[in-house]
């Protein structure tokens, strides 16, 4: 028998919202979320992504509807991804055309919406004709510093285009100083970097790449010589720790929900703003399962983002932002 029962009654402090509100120990707010969308040439443009249900791509034009309405709802940023239907090549260099897609919609967001974060994913996948994060020799294996040749390049006209932060994504080894290093040269001082510092080669992946177009491309290949084994945690902390020494502003855990541990894990041991990819997958996982009437999409979506928190993101990418927001006004 507990000795404390019956002075201690756990129950006491649940028996009622009032109480509930006082003692809950995490919150979630529109400061924390981050809405990823994803751009396409033209006007007047949007595509449902068929694997992904309440997801578009969108015109640039498209885009600042959604960023108003991110502006109204208090969300504190907008992350940029490009569904590039043509320029593809072997050395992904419209990844770095100070006209392409993503510099121009970071143009057009910075001049309407100047008080909005605007974040760029740093990767070759969307502009390469094999779908791999980088750029491949004759033997068919992702090289490390030739792509960091490439990615410096696309990062340095994204914050030219007035990016706030850019976000390397592709897992390449030492990418992270290369940027901070020319920034500074430049004087970019201000133009942050948000790592991808323990990203999985995950199979929740697999809306994203439909939404970007890479999937196709990547077919039976995978992306095991460069992103994280699902099995390894230990080697997150290795990850995140070079990133810091190299300059990283903030870090992040990707995916979500199954790699909780390592998002504790991360903040723990490093203190360092955390944040969390609430994955393309997972979403889906959400929104699917509460079509078939498995799950009540609202409540375990709520409940997923309260767990992130818990477990110490202090920012969470989240294609149900605007979800979040709107659920918690109802609380």
């Amino acid at each position: 028998m507990n000795v404390s029962y019956p002075y201690t009654r756990m129950r006491r402090n649940r028996q009622a919202p009032f109480i509930r509100n006082l003692t809950q120990e995490n919150w979630v707010t529109a400061n924390d979320l981050i809405y990823p969308v994803f751009v396409l040439d033209g006007q007047k443009r949007e595509e449902e992504i068929g694997s992904m249900p309440g997801q578009f791509r969108v015109s640039i034009d498209r885009l600042l509807v959604i960023a108003e309405r991110a502006v109204m709802l208090g969300i504190q940023g907008i992350a940029l991804f490009p569904f590039i239907e043509s320029d593809k090549d072997n050395l992904a260099s419209e990844s770095y055309n100070s006209d392409g897609l993503v510099q121009r919609a970071v143009r057009a967001l910075k001049a309407e919406f100047p008080g909005l974060g605007v974040f760029t994913d740093v990767a070759l996948d969307p502009y390469t004709i094999h779908g791999q994060d980088g750029i491949i020799n004759e033997a068919g294996y992702v090289t490390n510093d030739i792509t960091n040749d490439v990615l410096l390049k696309q990062a340095l006209s994204h914050a030219a285009a007035g990016a706030d932060f850019v976000c390397p994504s592709d897992m390449m080894d030492g990418r992270i100083g290369i940027i901070r290093h020319e920034l500074e040269r430049l004087g970019l001082h201000n133009t942050g970097i948000m790592a991808y510092s323990a990203k999985y080669a995950s199979k929740f992946y697999g809306p994203f790449r439909d939404a970007i177009g890479s999937g196709s491309y990547l077919g039976k290949s995978d992306k095991f010589s460069y992103q994280m084994h699902p099995a390894n945690g230990n080697e997150a902390l290795r990850e995140v720790a070079l990133d810091i020494a190299e300059g990283a502003d903030i870090v992040m855990v990707k995916p979500g929900m199954p790699y909780l541990d390592i998002l504790y894990r991360v903040k723990q041991e490093f203190k360092l703003p955390t944040a969390v990819y609430h994955v393309s997958g997972e979403y889906a996982l959400l929104k699917v399962a509460a079509e078939k009437g498995v799950i009540d999409y609202n409540a375990a979506l709520l409940e997923s983002m309260f767990c992130f928190k818990r477990a110490g993101a202090d920012i969470i990418w989240s294609y149900a932002a605007f979800d979040v927001v709107n659920l918690l006004r109802t609380l």
